[in-house]
């Protein structure tokens, strides 16, 4: 049987952050699922870096989110994937949001979490006190106040939670979430 991932993002999402994971999924052969507040088309968004003190940022693609947030029964996934660009900052508001996410946490389930994903991670800090987590540096005062340890690293895994710095350490991240997977 398949494995079933879901993917919570929203508008704002980073380009690389949703379609890689989403298309190496897919790959693998896994049944994925996008979930954000609304079923409609996001907007995705490239960041980069080019030469700023911080990233730029660029319209991306669209992708469709098939459910929302409301419709997700996590019981129903062997994984999550929260990738981050903007919209975690906002998606991490959503009532919803802690039911999830604490469901992976709770079921020891895969979690793979990348940039500004961390953010989504800190509506959940009972799971998060004494664990390790990488992202993108600008989080790191967030993951540090629900009591996690930020590390430097670009790739980390501290038991089922894999994060990663930014998009250019997808690569890693999905390596270590499928590994977990199967």
């Amino acid at each position: 049987m398949s494995k079933k991932i879901l993917i919570i993002a929203g508008d704002a999402v980073e380009a690389l952050e949703i379609y890689y994971p989403y298309f190496r999924c897919l790959e693998e052969g896994f049944d994925v699922t996008i979930a954000a507040p609304s079923k409609k088309k996001l907007q995705t968004v490239v960041h980069d870096f080019i030469g700023w003190d911080t990233y730029t940022e660029k319209t991306g693609y669209l992708i469709e989110a098939s459910a929302t947030f409301s419709d997700i029964n996590p019981q129903e996934y062997d994984g999550l994937i929260i990738p981050g660009g903007r919209a975690p900052e906002y998606i991490r508001l959503d009532e919803n949001i802690p039911r999830i996410v604490s469901h992976f946490f709770v079921e020891n389930k895969p979690i793979a979490a990348v940039c500004h994903a961390s953010l989504v991670l800190t509506t959940v800090k009972e799971h998060l006190v004494g664990r390790e987590i990488t992202a993108y540096i600008a989080c790191k005062p967030e993951v540090e106040a629900v009591g996690s340890t930020y590390v430097t690293e670009p790739l980390h895994v501290d038991r089922n939670l894999v994060s990663g710095h930014a998009w250019p350490d997808l690569p890693g991240l999905m390596r270590e979430f499928i590994k977990q997977l199967t």
